[in-house]
């Protein structure tokens, strides 16, 4: 079964080429399965697009991505022979065939991940990301994007009522990946069949439900048809302003992934709207028909930002370690897809998840750190962004981050070396965090009440709200 999805069957593109290496959703998944089964991420050596080539000539290098990236790409041909229901059934097929105590669902966040293998439970996303060939295109160049973004949105809703597209234009975050490609992020409007039959076979009765959702805004171009579009993104680091015609910081994007830094032919327009990664309203509807079909409590907890949900998930593992009779002195902040919850078990840490390497996700972890009682041993994993940005953190605010450790003050030297671009694997994480000590046995399984509580005590200060 796994092989037929992974390759579609009758020449038609399967799942494995359908959702994007590159998306977090993916790696999240990847890496939240191998915990479900008590494993690490050892076998996760995929290299990000923007992390390779680095030894060559800056045009020469963009040239090779922008090749690269079209390979990876689906045909736009192809996007109406996309099957979001066979999506969602290779999704659940990670995880064994078994009754689970629980499940957490929503957006891709990596605390949401640490939480779910803490409950010993899985974690599946409400969409995935597609990344589209896009022949002739420019990175300065948003309203063609829309255009061509557009009709292929077209073709994948037809064949695909049960969804929403939101398509994201983002040179900031993408680099010159968004010239030669276009980003759809998927979005379930309604459970898919595979998640609901999940849901009446593979949890234990009464078996708690957890939705996350990501509520940030952003300004988008919704034709009403199912498919939105967005000019960058909040993960970016810049503000949805940064992105009109005349910006000093867009102009240095804009000459970093290739383009004059003075064309931006950006459509007019947009309004204030859940980002892309958030969960489709539908989508939490129907769940909450489905749990109530089969008798489990459904629970939600919206975050304001990824920083809030990083930190009181952190707090929320801290004292789960304690109250294990384990010291919870430890602590690993990571970036991105270097991350390894099944590892951070192991070894006892108190993990904080950064969304990526911005400024503005590290400063959050400065701030989280600055106020929590001090670690005695503190390990920093910067993720190369491969993309030079106005909006990136710098080694040192990296650097500062790894200070607030009392003994050990440990920023990994591989990640850094290179930094920003540099080329790590997701394993990378695990290589380094099999190096701290062991702290076995676990503690029992994190208690879902337990979980809500921690996170309702410690995340309501921040705009946290657990319903």
């Amino acid at each position: 079964m796994q092989k037929w999805l992974a390759t579609g069957g009758s020449g038609l593109p399967g799942p494995d080429r359908v959702v994007s290496p590159e998306s977090p959703g993916r790696v999240l998944l990847a890496v939240a399965s191998r915990a479900v089964r008590g494993l690490d991420c050892a076998d996760l050596g995929y290299h990000p697009l923007l992390s390779r080539f680095r030894g060559a000539p800056e045009a020469v290098r963009r040239s090779a991505l922008a090749r690269a990236a079209i390979r990876a790409a689906l045909p736009a041909e192809q996007a109406g022979a996309v099957d979001a229901e066979q999506v969602a059934r290779w999704m659940v097929g990670h995880y064994p065939p078994r009754r689970y105590p629980g499940l957490v669902l929503g957006s891709p966040h990596g605390a949401a991940v640490h939480l779910a293998t803490a409950m010993g439970v899985p974690w599946l996303p409400a969409g995935f990301d597609v990344a589209v060939q896009w022949p002739g295109g420019g990175v300065d160049r948003p309203a063609a994007a829309l255009g061509h973004g557009r009709r292929i949105a077209d073709r994948l809703l037809r064949a695909n009522p049960g969804v929403r597209v939101r398509q994201v234009h983002d040179p900031a975050g993408r680099g010159v990946l968004a010239g030669s490609t276009v980003s759809l992020v998927v979005r379930w409007h309604r459970l898919p069949g595979a998640y609901r039959e999940f849901l009446g076979g593979r949890l234990a009765p009464g078996a708690p439900v957890l939705l996350l959702r990501d509520v940030r805004t952003w300004p988008v171009l919704d034709s009403g048809d199912g498919h939105g579009f967005q000019l960058g993104a909040p993960g970016s680091g810049l503000e949805p302003a940064d992105f009109r015609p005349g910006s000093e910081l867009l102009g240095q994007v804009l000459r970093g992934a290739g383009g004059d830094g003075a064309s931006w032919d950006a459509p007019d327009g947009g309004r204030a709207e859940y980002a892309e990664q958030g969960v489709e309203p539908g989508f939490e509807a129907s769940l909450l028909d489905g749990v109530r079909a089969v008798g489990s409590p459904l629970h939600r907890v919206l975050f304001p930002g990824p920083d809030a949900l990083s930190a009181a998930a952190a707090d929320v593992y801290r004292g789960w370690l304690r109250a294990a009779g384990k010291s919870g002195d430890r602590c690993v902040v990571e970036c991105g897809r270097l991350i390894d919850p099944w590892q951070v078990v192991r070894a006892g840490l108190v993990p904080y998840w950064c969304e990526n390497a911005t400024e503005r996700s590290v400063t959050g972890a400065e701030w989280w750190l600055a106020g929590s009682t001090p670690f005695s041993s503190l390990d920093v994993l910067p993720e190369p962004p491969g993309v030079r940005s106005p909006a990136l953190a710098g080694l040192p605010q990296w650097l500062a981050v790894a200070s607030f450790g009392r003994r050990r003050r440990a920023v990994d030297r591989v990640a850094a070396r290179g930094y920003p671009v540099a080329s790590v694997a997701t394993r990378h994480a695990t290589e380094v965090l099999r190096g701290q000590p062991y702290d076995l046995p676990p503690p029992a399984p994190l208690r879902v009440g337990d979980a809500l509580a921690g996170l309702r005590a410690s995340g309501t200060p921040q705009g946290l709200l657990v319903c």
